[in-house]
């Protein structure tokens, strides 16, 4: 019988694994040119996305049919009057269509999306969600939603490196390069921000970070940034006169000294709109069982919104993607401390409203509107109260939309670079860094989570934050094991069991039956607390590896075997239970894991 299992046990352990496996990986010349072949997709679609957007907003709107499009331009007033309130609703019932036919993981903001493929479906996302992704996410923007363009973008740039992936055999890890390399292309082509969409990938999509992995990101990035400057043209995203900060190093020392509060009130507020987005979608869910009727009533109250703001103000402001009133901002049109106020409510709320009903659309956007509004406010209270100080309010503006962005997203070196290169001014660098660094503590402290992670978090993962150094490599099968066990002649477990304590005994026990291997038997299967009359369960589904078999390997021997006890041995092919060096569960995975992670903190 034990040499049944045994043998069972070891064919188990050498077949492969779906998706990790024993594929050989490609050499770095094709990996290479397929980082072009994403690119090219990246930059074109970025293009085509905009059209799309384009489309549904002049049908929604003016009921035309046009694929012009400019984000930076305010919509103009719709010509159905009052019936604006409806165009929300009507873009609601088709998005619900569509991702409730087709694909369900378009819904909501994308990025999660993607790092639950990166992180727990090696790399995998179903090409459908390319064309349903596109078409949700340009309805929510074109009919009024309060959502952005990075989720949606991403969400297609990984769909299709993915898929890539996955029609050429590779190995999962470089499968997730791809996948990476399609988000970084995606933004760097709707942003005009190569730097930034390199910055992306290293900070929220790559698992691990080499030369070999960032070579690949970054061809991607400048293909299709280059192909996207075709249609956007070099001129940054926000247009805005050049600053001169430090001109004066006395005004330059105020500007810095204020992004100290600013980006302390960004953190809370980030922590804030998190929570929100998140508490919005669990009140719906819980108020409205049918998905049409959910997300509809949430936008019929953005439709209502955007009506009131046309009425009154002149311009919907809190619709879309709201780079016009950004600009505005940055331009020092809008500085009305009380107006910006109402822009920072309105837009807050239109977006959880947006979010949490269950479009589809991106939340960086919104956070750079957020964070552009909040510093021009917080810019404008300092100059009235500190006349004196000279304090430019467009600066925290610019600083605002960086803080905002590391305070959601959690991506500190993505919100300074992306925020310098939508800007492509200079001059902004110092307080930008300075309130992304604050912005980040504070959110931090309050909520460890960021807006991407805690989606995940809420469906019981657990996504580890920031770079992190493999380590796992150097350890093997002999540094992982347990060499605290006992042999026992199976006839005399009931006795050993009487004796075992945690304190006083080894933590395992292995039954051995005429000098051979019968079975393990260990805490952590609570085997040892079966009544009188029952039969002894032995644990026999076990492997046998050296003390030399590395840690890639023994994961995938224990995943493909489907067991959870390591035997080390002197031989693996033995049988005799003299040759056990020691033993490996996952309680010894785990500890190493702990300890690693420790080294690296």
């Amino acid at each position: 019988m034990s040499q049944t299992t045994n043998n069972q046990t070891e064919g188990a352990a050498t077949a492969p694994i779906e998706g990790a496996s024993p594929n050989q990986p490609l050499n770095a010349s094709i990996m290479l040119i397929l980082a072009v072949g994403v690119g090219i997709f990246g930059g074109f679609s970025a293009i085509a996305f905009k059209a799309i957007i384009g489309f549904f907003r002049n049908l929604f709107f003016y009921g035309e049919l046009s694929l012009a499009f400019q984000p930076d331009i305010h919509i103009a007033p719709s010509t159905w009057g009052a019936g604006v309130i409806l165009v929300p609703v009507v873009g609601a019932i088709i998005v619900n269509w569509i991702t409730e036919r087709f694909a369900p993981e378009t819904r909501g903001h994308g990025v999660p999306e993607v790092m639950n493929a990166i992180y727990f479906s090696q790399g995998r996302i179903r090409p459908s969600v390319v064309i349903a992704k596109a078409l949700t996410s340009a309805v929510s923007i074109g009919s009024g939603g309060s959502v952005g363009r990075e989720g949606p973008i991403v969400q297609i740039g990984s769909a299709f490196g993915s898929s890539l992936g996955q029609l050429i055999t590779m190995p999962a890890r470089q499968r997730v390069v791809l996948v990476g390399a399609g988000a970084a292309a995606a933004v760097a082509a709707t942003f005009n921000a190569p730097i930034g969409g390199l910055a992306f990938a290293m900070e929220l999509m790559l698992v691990s970070i080499s030369a070999r992995t960032v070579t690949v990101v970054a061809i991607a990035t400048v293909t299709a940034t280059y192909i996207g400057r075709f249609y956007s043209g070099l001129h940054p995203s926000f247009d805005v006169p050049e600053l001169v900060v430090f001109e004066n190093h006395l005004v330059g020392f105020y500007s810095l000294f204020a992004c100290i509060p600013l980006g302390a009130l960004i953190g809370v507020i980030s922590s804030g709109f998190i929570r929100s987005i998140y508490s919005f979608e669990d009140w719906f869910e819980y108020r409205f069982t049918n998905s049409y009727v959910r997300h509809v009533s949430g936008m019929a109250v953005v439709g209502v919104m955007l009506y009131g703001f046309i009425v009154y103000t002149g311009q919907y402001h809190i619709g879309g993607v709201g780079y016009p009133t950004i600009l505005d901002v940055l331009r020092s049109i809008l500085s009305d401390p009380l107006f910006l106020a109402l822009l920072f409510l309105g837009k807050w709320l239109a977006t959880a409203l947006t979010l949490g009903s269950g479009a589809s659309g991106g939340v960086f956007a919104p956070s750079l509107f957020l964070g552009a509004i909040f510093g021009a406010l917080f810019g404008n209270l300092v100059l009235m109260v500190f006349p004196a100080s000279g304090v430019d309010p467009v600066v925290l503006a610019i600083a605002g939309m960086g803080g905002m962005i590391a305070g959601t997203t959690g991506a500190v070196l993505t919100a300074v670079i992306m925020v310098f290169e939508l800007t492509g001014d200079y001059a902004a660098m110092l307080p930008i860094i300075a309130t992304v660094s604050f912005a980040y503590a504070v959110r931090s402290a309050i909520t460890e989570e960021s807006i991407y992670t805690l989606k995940l978090v809420r469906r019981g993962y657990s996504v580890p934050h920031g770079l992190q150094a493999a380590t796992s490599h150097l350890h093997s099968a002999g540094t992982l094991m347990n060499t605290e066990f006992d042999l026992i002649d199976v006839q005399l477990l009931r006795q050993w069991e009487a004796t075992h304590t945690p304190e006083r005994a080894p933590r395992y026990a292995i039954a051995v039956d005429n000098d051979t291997i019968d079975g393990v038997v260990h805490e952590n299967l609570h085997l040892l607390s079966a009544p009188e009359n029952t039969d002894w369960t032995i644990d026999r589904n076990f492997l046998r590896v050296t003390s030399e078999t590395s840690w890639s390997k023994l994961m995938r021997s224990m995943h493909a075997s489907n067991c959870e006890v390591v035997l080390v041995m002197h031989d693996d092919n033995s049988q005799r239970a003299t040759d056990v060096l020691g033993v490996i569960t996952p309680r010894e995975i785990s500890l190493a894991s702990k300890e690693d992670a420790y080294l690296m903190h």
